[in-house]
């Protein structure tokens, strides 16, 4: 796709130019600094980074060899109330490494700068502002909360993280809610490391890298002072006037496009020792999985499930009805624990005996069940929308699993742990870019987790309208697919009196009545259908002798949601969608047409868009069809213009009246 070209640079190294950096250092705010009332680059922004800074170097000792030391810097000023919360930081840190030492962290040099009577008033931050939280098994949170913290201060504080990963060291992210002026990245590598280097995002960034030759003492097995000599590999990166990371619309996780540098180590070379290999294939990463008791040994417990798939399936031939009855009965049977992984925690055996488990034990247990009826099935392997995306071999880049079914060469995805998906409708946040499906020979495969089919939304409407301009009518609405899921997803559980109240504000305050709804609950691989009865008294103009009609009335659309000028993300629908309006007006005794819309037709050059409003009349009555298709599911940024300009002709499209004279 090509919005994968805004994610990912991959740095060459040994010939960018050096960044001429000035000098950035805590504890040097000024009055100036103090005073200014606004950021230079963005006047909105109500805080900004004034310099982040960072150094990643290795330490040695005899017991745990090279070590991780993270050190971050960070000066912050305060422009407006809203920017007050950027008082409050907090970092989380690992703690549930198997045969490493949890990360440890400490914050330092946390001070207020604030102007009071032309001098400058320094508040540092006592123990009382510190808190240690834990986030789960996996996790720890240390937080700060800076004291003395109003418009127009500065605030600076510092944290060193420690730790025996080296594997995959932290993301430095340069891009926030806000500006940040300058940014700086050290790294000292010892040269037995090699990291594949990636930076996300579409911003300059200088970096520089060369050899440089370290020494270090420690202490050896007979505390004994000993020393270790070796090269190592010195990059700087560096950068400036980083502009904020705005909310804009249709955006499916905006941390997966933000500026970011990220280190994966890719291979170990100790003098005189094998080269040890980290940079996995994507069967290696299979493979890997594969073997942990987790999840290998998970997927081969099945014996348990074979009198309930018998039961099931007594009499049953077709393969495609066996998985509608399978997926439909572990659906109903299992309830998510609301728990995200790829990794069991309790097994499949005592998931299915509690009817509750997390995704990797709802979709192992589907899988099974689909293979001891003969059916080929595997897990594939997801990053959520929330979690990123995976663009190079890796475990820690996954966290969700699903299965994939092949039945006469076609094949199903499916998963289980929701109440409202059906075989091919995955939640929308699984609906992100690719999974790898792997199978337990170590193979794996790529598969495009976007949808294909389109999802309809088709609204009939047969409406009156009288000559003070109310209108009376009867709608029939039908949802499939996406569409219909969103809708369970989102009303299945609320009253009826809630949802239509919120329709009716929806729609301009219409009054609805005899509302009636199938397959809203049940039923998930029917459309959704809503049938109701509606009266409006104030969606139509009068003046004079004339009376002006939007052709679609409520479902008239105003407002373009593309308003910026320049647009930083790419633009993410989810799924290819389709929303039809049919609409036959009959007008008011006494009244001709005067003038009718224009009819229209829109489309993009690659047809990913296709907008068309046809508009007829006979007699007493007026036939409007009107349609949107949207056949793609992402659309790169620098396609938002043009999707810009085709969103604002709809809109004129749909505001150009119908009018009716009086005879």
């Amino acid at each position: 796709m090509r919005f994968r070209s805004f994610l990912i640079i991959t740095f060459l190294f040994f010939g960018f130019s050096k960044s001429t950096a000035q000098s950035y250092e805590l504890g040097k705010v000024t009055i100036a600094e103090l005073k200014e009332k606004s950021n230079p680059k963005d006047t909105t922004a109500p805080a900004a980074i004034l310099f982040k800074k960072a150094k990643t170097s290795f330490t040695y000792n005899k017991d745990k060899g090279f070590v991780a030391i993270h050190v971050y810097e960070f000066k912050i000023k305060i422009y407006k109330k809203e920017g007050l919360k950027w008082a409050d930081q907090k970092v989380r840190f690992y703690i549930g490494y198997e045969t490493l030492g949890e990360d440890r962290l400490e914050f330092s040099n946390a001070i207020t700068y604030n102007l009071e009577n032309g001098a400058i008033v320094k508040t540092k931050l006592d123990n009382q502002g510190t808190f240690r939280k834990k986030v789960n098994k996996f996790w720890n949170e240390k937080l700060i909360t800076m004291p003395n913290v109003k418009v127009g201060s500065v605030i600076e504080y510092k944290y060193i993280l420690k730790s025996e990963n080296i594997v995959k060291l932290p993301d430095f992210d340069f891009q926030y809610e806000i500006p940040v002026n300058y940014f700086e990245y050290k790294t000292d590598i010892p040269e037995y490391y090699i990291y594949k280097t990636i930076a996300i995002g579409s911003y300059k960034i200088e970096t520089d890298s060369k050899f440089t030759d370290k020494t270090q003492s420690f202490e050896d097995q007979y505390n004994h002072s000993s020393s270790i000599s070796y090269r190592q590999i010195s990059s700087f990166y560096t950068g400036k006037d980083i502009p904020a990371l705005t909310n804009e619309p249709y955006v499916d996780n905006m941390d997966n496009y933000k500026g970011s540098i990220q280190h994966e180590l890719e291979r170990i070379r100790y003098p005189d020792q094998p080269v040890k290999d980290y940079a996995m294939t994507w069967e290696g990463v299979a493979t890997t999985i594969f073997k942990d008791k987790d999840f290998g040994k998970e997927l081969s417990e099945r014996s348990f499930l074979l009198e309930d798939v018998r039961r099931i399936l007594a009499n049953v031939e077709s393969q495609n009805e066996k998985l509608k009855i399978i997926f439909k009965f572990v659906q109903n049977k299992m309830n998510w624990n609301e728990k995200n992984d790829y990794y069991t925690e309790k097994g499949v055996v005592k998931a299915y005996a509690d009817q509750t488990g997390n995704v990797a034990e709802i979709n192992f247990i589907l899988i099974s069940m689909l293979k001891l009826a003969g059916i080929e099935a595997n897990p594939v392997l997801v990053s959520t929308t929330g979690n990123g995306v995976p663009v190079y071999p890796t475990r820690t880049g996954f966290n969700y699993v699903i299965a994939a079914a092949e039945i006469d060469g076609n094949q199903i995805l499916l998963d289980a742990s929701n109440k409202f998906t059906i075989p091919g409708i995955l939640p929308l946040n699984v609906l992100n870019w690719k999974g790898r499906l792997i199978k337990n020979d170590g193979t794996s495969k790529e598969i495009n987790l976007v949808p294909t089919t389109t999802s309809k939304e088709v609204w009939n409407v047969l409406a009156k309208i009288d000559h003070q301009g109310k209108i009376e009518g009867k709608v029939k609405v039908q949802r499939t697919d996406y569409n219909a899921f969103v809708f369970r997803t989102e009303n299945a559980n609320k009253s009826q009196e809630n949802y239509l109240e919120k329709l009716e504000e929806q729609f301009g305050d219409i009054k609805i009545s005899n509302y009636t709804a199938e397959n809203k609950k049940a039923n998930s691989s029917e459309p959704v259908v809503e049938v109701f009865s509606l009266v409006s008294t104030n969606r139509i103009e009068i003046i004079g002798d004339r009376i002006f009609i939007n052709p679609l009335l409520f479902f008239t659309r105003t407002k373009n949601p593309f308003n910026q000028e320049i647009r930083q993300m790419p633009v993410c629908f989810g799924y290819p969608a389709q929303e039809k309006f049919n609409l036959s007006l009959e007008i008011p005794e006494g009244y001709t047409i005067e003038s009718l819309p224009t009819p229209v037709r829109i489309v993009s050059e690659s047809k990913d868009l296709v907008y068309f409003l046809n508009i007829a009349s006979q007699g007493n009555k007026i036939q409007i069809s009107s349609s949107k298709e949207i056949n793609n599911s992402i659309f790169a940024a620098d396609q938002y213009s043009g999707l810009k300009e085709l969103f604002q002709k709809m809109i004129v499209s749909q505001n150009e009246k119908i009018v009716l004279k009086k005879i």
